[in-house]
Parts: C-alpha cells; sequence; structure tokens
C-alpha cells in the first residue's frame, strides 16, 4: 500500500479547497448571468414597466367609441333599479370602505349581476388567479384582483382585466398594475389589443392597451366614471356588457 508524507497530505488538501473555491466562484457566476429581474403585480409602478418595455400613454378618448356607443346594448327597468338600490345603499359608507368592503359589497354585485360565465365556451370569472409571463429578460407574475378567461378552473386564456379595488391612490397605484397583467396576457395570448379597468375608491377608469412591436406599447386610458352618479354607473355597466358580448362571441376554435 502506498503511503503519503503529511507534506503531500496537506497540499491535496489545500488543492482541494482552491477547486472548491474556484466551483464556488463559478456557481455564482453562472447564477448572477442566469438571475432574471421578477416583478410581481401587486408591487410593480412606473418606473419598473419602463426599465422592461417601452410603454407610452396615448390621449385619444375615440379609441373608446366602439367599446363604450354600442346601441345594442340596452339597460332594462330592472337594472337601472338594482344599480339605483346599490348606489342608496352603499353612498353614505363608500369613501370609508376597506378593500374588501369596496369588492364585496359595491364592486362584486355587478360583477354578479353582469354574469361572465358561459360553461358551453369554458369561460368564467376568477379572482386573485395567478398569471406568469416569461421573457429572457424579466418575468412578470403574481395574482390578478379580477380576470374574465377561458377555463373551467383556472385561467387558460385571460381576455380582461380588473385591477385594484382600493380605497385610493395613496395605496399602491393600480394603473401599473393593470398595465402589466395585460402586457402579460397580450403576449401570452397573441393579441395586440386587450381590455381592462382599474378602480379608485367610486372611480373607474377603463383601458385600452396595444401591441406595437417586440416589448414596445401604447395605452389608452378612459375618462373618470363616477359610479357613485347613476348616469355614470348606468355607463360603467353598459361597459362591461359590451365586454362579455365580444368576449362570449369570440371563435373559441380560432382563438
Amino acid at each position: 500500500m502506498t503511503m503519503i508524507t503529511e507534506i503531500e497530505l496537506q497540499q491535496l488538501l489545500k488543492e482541494n479547497e482552491e477547486l472548491k473555491s474556484r466551483l464556488n466562484l463559478l456557481e455564482v457566476k453562472y447564477q448572477i448571468k442566469d438571475e432574471i429581474p421578477t416583478y410581481c403585480f401587486s408591487q410593480i409602478g412606473f418606473s419598473d414597466l419602463k426599465k422592461i418595455v417601452e410603454i407610452k400613454p396615448k390621449l385619444n378618448y375615440h379609441k373608446f367609441d366602439d367599446w363604450f356607443n354600442d346601441e345594442n346594448i340596452k339597460l332594462d327597468e330592472e337594472d337601472i333599479h338594482f344599480l339605483k338600490n346599490l348606489i342608496d345603499n352603499n353612498i353614505f359608507y363608500l369613501e370609508n370602505y376597506k378593500e374588501e368592503d369596496l369588492k364585496v359589497k359595491f364592486i362584486t354585485p355587478i360583477l354578479n349581476r353582469i354574469n361572465f360565465v358561459n360553461i358551453d365556451k369554458e369561460i368564467r370569472d376568477f379572482y386573485d388567479e395567478n398569471l406568469c409571463y416569461q421573457t429572457e429578460q424579466f418575468i412578470l407574475n403574481g395574482e390578478a384582483d379580477f380576470v374574465v378567461a377561458k377555463g373551467y378552473f383556472f385561467s387558460e386564456q385571460p381576455y380582461f382585466f380588473i385591477q385594484e379595488f382600493k380605497k385610493s391612490k395613496a395605496a399602491k397605484d393600480p394603473e401599473p398594475q393593470l398595465l402589466a397583467e395585460l402586457i402579460a396576457a397580450i403576449e401570452l395570448n397573441r393579441f395586440t389589443t386587450i381590455k381592462g379597468a382599474f378602480i379608485i375608491g367610486a372611480i373607474w377608469n377603463f383601458v385600452l392597451l396595444e401591441k406595437l412591436g417586440t416589448n414596445k406599447y401604447q395605452y389608452f386610458v378612459s375618462r373618470n366614471y363616477d359610479s357613485t352618479d347613476l348616469e355614470k354607473l348606468k355607463s360603467i355597466y353598459k361597459n362591461l356588457l359590451f365586454v362579455k358580448k365580444e368576449i362570449f362571441g369570440y371563435d373559441m376554435e380560432s382563438s
């Protein structure tokens, strides 16, 4: 049996430690190289969005004409009575509602009455639904407050988002959060345009996002809709009915 001296043993141990150090350096190097920045929908801001994509706001209210002015979308007396009662029952509390109060007592009843569910077309609405979009440069993920999508038990193809049931803009700004979700959806679906809305207290704003090129977008924000005003709430309701009509009209075979 070959015997090694104490000096040779110490040399082998030293070489082994040096090898470990080199391997650790390589591991750290490639981890840093391969690490992709991740942005959560609930935390993302405009400064974050502008780091990863080119996105610009545009002012053109006529972009919403087809959406907001469909003469075939009409409300009946029961719809109007429902909306009037919703305002009457909540207006005293609305500005002081917590986020969950606002969601459960005022917003969800509207969405439930719209009824975005079509079993035959595999479409339904989801709350706090997971969504993830990954490129070689960044990852967008998190939970969408509200999304209408294809899928029975989880969102397979998202079509329309509402973000974020917030009491006020003093909390996290819902606008960039919505835009991040729309970017994820437009890319996952390979669409060129997609619709959404964000809510701050009683105020609704509708949004159109358009894809212009690789990681390049423009978006349009509607005028404010004050949901405590019956005429404005009727318009909100009609705008949502149009979204339902549009989504249910998609050819699911080719989408």
